[in-house]
């Protein structure tokens, strides 16, 4: 499970995104770079990384479940997410 601190740091760049969102594609739109670079770094919409959303966990993420590939299965095993099952053949 991830530290506490980076579950917040990430869930702080997500609202900084959604708040200067519409300002960074004025300046885009109009070309003003320097506008642009005064903005706070974390409202770049790049600086955003995926983590699951029980966990933390960075890595392995599943983007459709939104979950990491260690939570994603054993949700699956006890079967959680409805219409996914174990495959054998």
């Amino acid at each position: 499970m991830a530290k506490e601190s980076m579950k917040a740091r990430e869930r702080k760049r997500e609202a900084m995104v959604a708040k200067y969102a519409d300002k960074r594609k004025a300046l885009k739109d109009a070309g003003d770079w320097e506008g642009l670079q005064k903005l706070p770094a974390n409202s770049s919409k790049v600086r955003l990384h995926n983590r699951c959303n029980l966990t933390g966990r960075p890595r392995g993420y599943m983007r459709q479940f939104g979950l990491s590939r260690v939570t994603f299965r054993e949700m699956a095993l006890s079967g959680k997410i409805p219409g996914i099952k174990k495959a054998s053949w």
